[in-house]
C-alpha cells in the first residue's frame, strides 16, 4: 500500500469510528419536545445566536415571539429586516422594553414598569400552543435588577407548551437559569474591539 493509500485508509477508519459515535447519539435522542437554551457570559454573540435561531424557525414557517429587555431605543438591523417579512407567510412578533440601558435611564421604577409590561406579553406567548419559539433577550438583566420575580419567570418557562422552545440571553445568568436550561453556552470574551477604543459599528454590533 502506498503512503497516500495508507493515509486514505486511516482517514476512512477514523470516520467510520466517528460515524458509529454520532449514530449512537442520534439513536439515543428519541424525546420530541421543545428545549430551553441559555446564552450567557461576557463575550459577544449572545443575541446574535438567538436571532439566528429566530431566522431558522421562521424559515420553516413557525410562529416566533421575541422580547428584548434592556434594548429598544437603538436601531436594530435584525429587526429592520425581519419585521419586513410578508405577513401571512411569516409569523414574527417582536416586542421591546422601549427604554434605554438602565445605566442611562437611572430610574428603577420606570425600568421595572417597562420590564413588567414586556413580561406580560411574554407570558402570553409562553402559554401559546402555536408559538414555536420564544426569545427572552437580555432576560438576565431584568432578573438580576429585580424588575421581575424570579419564581414567576421560572414557573412560566417550565409550564410552557411541550413543543415550545425558549431562548434566554444575557450576562450573569444565575444558577437557577442554568438549572432549568437544557443547553447552556457561555460566550467568553478573549478580546473585544471596544476595549481597545474601537467604536461599535452599525450593521455589525447593532
Amino acid at each position: 500500500m502506498t503512503e497516500p493509500e495508507d493515509k486514505a485508509e486511516r482517514h476512512k477508519k477514523r470516520m467510520q469510528a466517528r460515524k458509529k459515535i454520532v449514530d449512537a447519539g442520534v439513536a439515543r435522542a428519541l424525546e420530541e419536545r421543545g428545549t430551553v437554551i441559555l446564552y450567557t457570559g461576557d463575550g459577544k454573540g449572545k443575541t446574535t445566536a438567538a436571532i439566528g435561531t429566530v431566522t431558522r424557525a421562521l424559515g420553516y414557517g413557525y410562529r416566533v415571539f421575541v422580547a428584548q429587555f434592556i434594548k429598544g431605543v437603538w436601531e436594530c438591523g435584525e429587526k429592520n429586516l425581519l419585521t419586513q417579512l410578508p405577513e401571512g407567510k411569516y409569523s414574527l412578533h417582536w416586542h421591546e422594553m422601549g427604554t434605554d440601558f438602565t445605566w442611562e435611564t437611572q430610574d428603577f421604577d420606570a425600568d421595572k414598569a417597562a420590564a413588567r409590561a414586556l413580561w406580560s406579553k411574554a407570558r402570553v406567548a409562553l402559554q401559546d400552543e402555536e408559538t414555536y419559539l420564544v426569545v427572552l433577550d437580555e432576560l438576565t438583566y431584568a432578573l438580576n435588577y429585580h424588575w421581575l420575580d424570579k419564581q414567576e419567570v421560572v414557573e412560566a418557562i417550565q409550564q410552557r407548551p411541550l413543543q415550545q422552545t425558549v431562548v434566554i440571553t444575557g450576562r450573569g445568568a444565575k444558577q437557577y437559569l442554568k438549572d432549568i436550561a437544557d443547553t447552556v453556552s457561555e460566550m467568553r470574551a478573549l478580546k473585544h474591539a471596544f476595549s481597545e477604543g474601537i467604536a461599535a459599528r452599525k450593521g455589525i454590533e447593532w
